[in-house]
């Protein structure tokens, strides 16, 4: 599972996966109609790319592999590790929010063409705030 997850995280960083490396995988699976995977190999390799071609992208996600991620890895120190979590968790997450609320707000706006005003909290005396909880609760 990690491995697989290395060389498809490569494969799609350094594009070895894109159409111009690897042909018209989609289109042409459809023309081929393959009722079988062999089927399939067979007409890939005649008429989209060659093997040749496929071992030399191999290759080079090989050599991206092992020199430019491995010496990235190896640039990698726990502070990075800390900071980019506290960055996802926090900031990411808050961006997130912020963005849903947004859509969401703009879809009703929208819908029902009036502008939404965000909810104001008051704050309540002790009193007011028991009269509150009596009238609410079941």
């Amino acid at each position: 599972m990690a491995k697989e997850w290395i060389l498809n995280s490569a494969m799609n960083r350094f594009q070895l996966n894109f159409k111009r490396n690897v042909g018209p995988t989609s289109e042409s699976i459809r023309q081929c109609a393959p009722k079988t995977i062999d089927e399939w190999r067979e007409y890939y390799l005649k008429n989209v790319r060659s093997r040749e071609h496929i071992e030399s992208l191999g290759k080079k996600l090989y050599i991206k592999i092992t020199e430019v991620i491995q010496s990235e890895v190896e640039e990698i120190t726990e502070q990075d590790c800390i900071d980019y979590l506290m960055q996802l968790v926090i900031d990411r997450t808050f961006d997130g929010y912020m963005t849903e609320i947004k859509t969401v707000y703009g879809q009703l706006e929208k819908e029902l063409g009036a502008k939404i005003e965000p909810a104001r909290f008051i704050v309540l005396s002790s009193k007011q705030d028991r009269l509150v909880r009596q009238q609410t609760c079941y």
